[in-house]
């Protein structure tokens, strides 16, 4: 067995673009104390999702810059890789993005978000391309939110490309006088966890989805075996870091690899 540690930071949503870089420089010492070697943060972490009635600053290229440079020191000193769920500015143009930072803090790279949810047209651009990203004896790829929910096959192209862990940085919490869940996967909540444990099983890798945390959270953080079990989730609404040990050699990624019909 050829166990890898992960972590998923369940955090509260920032109150200021500031207090995003706060906690997430915390998350990433306390992840390097369980002895994690890599983090990963919901989407747009850092300033914080806007949409969804958030209140969230206007984009600054400036901040950003100063925010991920700050993050990577954390990474550096101590030693552990991170997936920061971020903005990233380009031009006139704005993307929901994951920056990947190595365990010496320099950048590996940006996964944007290739598939927005309709919701987010016009707010932010869609990606171009799909990258896969290594650490240590880990390779990984990212689906952020909509994409790996209701497009199955952003999931399926990491795994076919060696991808033992896909991770699926979210946000999401639930509609007014929606379900309140007690349990995962519970039959009367949404389909959001029960599509986390089809994503591993139906390409035999781990499937590691991280949400804010909130009151009024509709589907909580949670890792997913290779064969569509529950590895393990955060309490509905705790913050906090969900740790896990994950069995690299479980992630074969056999059903993705035979799939006749994908890319």
């Amino acid at each position: 067995m050829s166990t890898f540690r992960i972590a998923l930071a369940n955090l509260r949503f920032p109150s200021t673009p500031e207090e995003s870089v706060a906690l997430a420089v915390q998350a990433i010492a306390d992840a390097a104390n369980a002895r994690a070697g890599l983090i990963c943060f919901p989407e747009c972490f850092v300033p914080g999702y806007r949409g969804h009635a958030k209140s969230v600053s206007l984009p600054d290229a400036t901040f950003l810059k100063y925010a991920w440079s700050t993050i990577a020191a954390a990474a550096a000193k101590a030693k552990i890789g991170v997936i920061l769920g971020t903005e990233r500015v380009s031009g006139n143009e704005l993307f929901a993005s994951a920056l990947v930072i190595n365990q010496d803090g320099t950048t590996a790279g940006f996964q944007d978000k290739v598939q927005l949810a309709p919701s987010e047209d016009g707010l932010y651009t869609p990606g171009t391309e799909r990258l896969i990203f290594q650490a240590g004896p880990l390779t990984f790829g990212i689906a952020i939110c909509h994409e790996s929910w209701r497009y199955p096959e952003t999931v399926r192209w990491a795994a076919r490309r060696g991808a033992q862990v896909v991770f699926n940085p979210y946000f999401r919490e639930r509609e007014p006088n929606g379900y309140v869940p007690t349990a995962f996967a519970e039959a009367g909540n949404s389909f959001n966890e029960k599509a986390m444990l089809c994503r591993a099983a139906e390409n035999s890798c781990y499937f590691a989805s991280v949400n804010y945390a909130s009151p009024e959270v509709g589907a909580t953080s949670a890792i997913a075996n290779p064969d569509g079990t529950v590895l393990s989730y955060q309490p509905y609404g705790k913050e906090g870091l969900l740790v896990a040990d994950v069995d690299l050699s479980a992630a074969t990624g056999l059903f993705a690899s035979r799939c006749k019909y994908c890319l």
